[in-house]
């Protein structure tokens, strides 16, 4: 059999419960359906020894040999993952992702070039030759259509591009999504992940995603928000009508408005106080 035929059954870049064959002085023998696999001994638990079962991490080293380690990558093949340039050489950028071995992402898969010191968010996965690679044209590893996702059902998202219409989101690690510039309460950065809900999945299959519930649920998450942050601010905050929208979807990740609306609820309840110097609790 080829690698390529028996890695559905050995994961490449992926965890592996493999059993121990034996011990050497090099390390432990696993056993697999493409031979014994070195776990070299600076990676070896205590207790370790043959007939036993143990979860590794299997990639490849710097001579394309098979290896396992109990080390913990900070991607697996299949995911997504924000990370930094270690060096830039002839065949392209390498990231750190937790192993001796930095990852590889090639000049192809760069729509711009990266630069040491920098972070990227970038996709794991198997080249042709069964070589463990990383990609920063995320795309093409989004599928198209979006099947079994509702209006109001809560996602997980990962920021991974800023335009003018707003942020595009990876959503639940396997499609695209869209967070309009005004529904972006707060700051985000690329990598960010967060919980959202999906607005709407177009006729086109495009699908437009909330970071949070509309209506009373809205409402609700608003007050409880402003009323924690006022606790924790020893019941004062120096906000009111004059207070730049920035600076209030920063602290209460709400729009202006809606903060508006709720602290002269809260007047009016006589939960708090309005001054010319900000709100105080009651």
């Amino acid at each position: 059999m080829t690698l390529g035929e028996l890695t559905h059954m050995l994961e490449i870049g992926k965890y592996n419960t493999l059993e121990v064959k034996k011990l050497s002085a090099i390390g432990a023998y696993l056993v697999s359906e493409l031979g014994d696999i070195l776990m070299p001994t600076k990676y070896l638990p205590e207790g370790l020894r043959p007939g036993l079962m143990v979860k590794v991490f299997v990639y490849l080293d710097s001579e394309d040999r098979l290896l396992a380690t109990t080390l913990t990558p900070k991607a697996q093949v299949g995911e997504f993952a924000l990370l930094e340039v270690k060096d830039v050489g002839n065949v392209g950028a390498f990231l750190d992702w937790g192993l001796e071995k930095d990852l590889l992402v090639p000049f192809s898969e760069q729509p711009h070039p990266m630069h040491i010191g920098e972070k990227y968010l970038v996709r794991v996965y198997l080249d042709r030759s069964e070589r463990i690679a990383a990609s920063a044209k995320l795309g093409k590893f989004l599928q198209k259509t979006r099947v079994g996702l509702k209006p109001g059902e809560e996602v997980e998202l990962t920021f991974y591009e800023f335009g003018n219409l707003g942020a595009k989101v990876i959503i639940n690690g396997l499609y695209e999504g869209l967070v309009f510039r005004n529904e972006l309460f707060g700051s985000y950065e690329i990598g960010a992940a967060v919980k959202g809900f999906v607005k709407k999945v177009r006729d086109d299959g495009k699908v437009d995603v909330i970071l949070r519930k509309g209506g009373g649920h809205d409402v609700v998450g608003n007050r409880e928000s402003l009323l924690r942050v006022l606790q924790e601010r020893g019941g004062f905050l120096p906000v009111g009508d004059k207070t730049p929208p920035e600076v209030i979807s920063e602290m209460f990740r709400m729009s202006k408005k809606s903060f508006k609306s709720l602290i002269g609820n809260l007047y009016k309840e006589g939960v708090i106080e309005i001054t010319p110097e900000g709100i105080r609790l009651r």
